[in-house]
């Protein structure tokens, strides 16, 4: 057994560069770790309290979710009385005449930067359908934008994420 005061030193640099190295991975595993709790923080799935932009009451609660890749939006609580058992008497092609209740009322939106856009939304109390983008203003606050032909041209809701 060689017990060289060399062989020592080098046992402890490389106990010393183990532990350096140790802390670079925990503290990069800590940053992976935030940053992926944030994005889902910032996600737009979820449930969102929908809120009458001319009333100011909370209509509905609409859950946002995707499906291959793009996003939709669909009535899973009614929060009108008296609107419980409500029918799309208006609505266009197969969701004429079906329950509000169930109905998906986002359809198709993509991911664009910050925004979701290139997809439709039904206002099923009129029954149109409308261009529509949505972004998050905050973590907990959606814009919810229905216009036709340019974004100029149409209504604006803020939707209110359901904890």
């Amino acid at each position: 057994r060689d017990r060289s005061p060399s062989r020592g030193l080098g046992d402890v640099y490389k106990r010393q560069l183990i532990h350096k190295q140790m802390k670079k991975l925990f503290l990069t595993m800590t940053l992976v770790t935030i940053t992926a709790l944030t994005a889902v923080a910032q996600d737009v799935t979820g449930k969102w309290k929908t809120i009458d932009d001319e009333t100011g009451d909370a209509k509905s609660i609409v859950e946002i979710y995707k499906d291959n890749g793009k996003i939709y939006g669909k009535v899973v609580e009614i929060l009108t009385p008296g609107k419980k058992d409500a029918t799309c008497v208006d609505c266009p092609g197969a969701d004429k005449g079906k329950p509000i209740m169930g109905l998906v009322i986002i359809k198709g939106l993509e991911k664009d930067g910050d925004e979701y856009n290139d997809g439709k939304i039904l206002d099923p109390s009129s029954g149109k359908l409308y261009k529509c983008y949505i972004e998050l203003e905050e973590t907990n606050k959606l814009k919810v934008r229905g216009y036709v032909g340019f974004s100029l041209l149409g209504r604006t809701q803020y939707w209110y994420r359901v904890k």
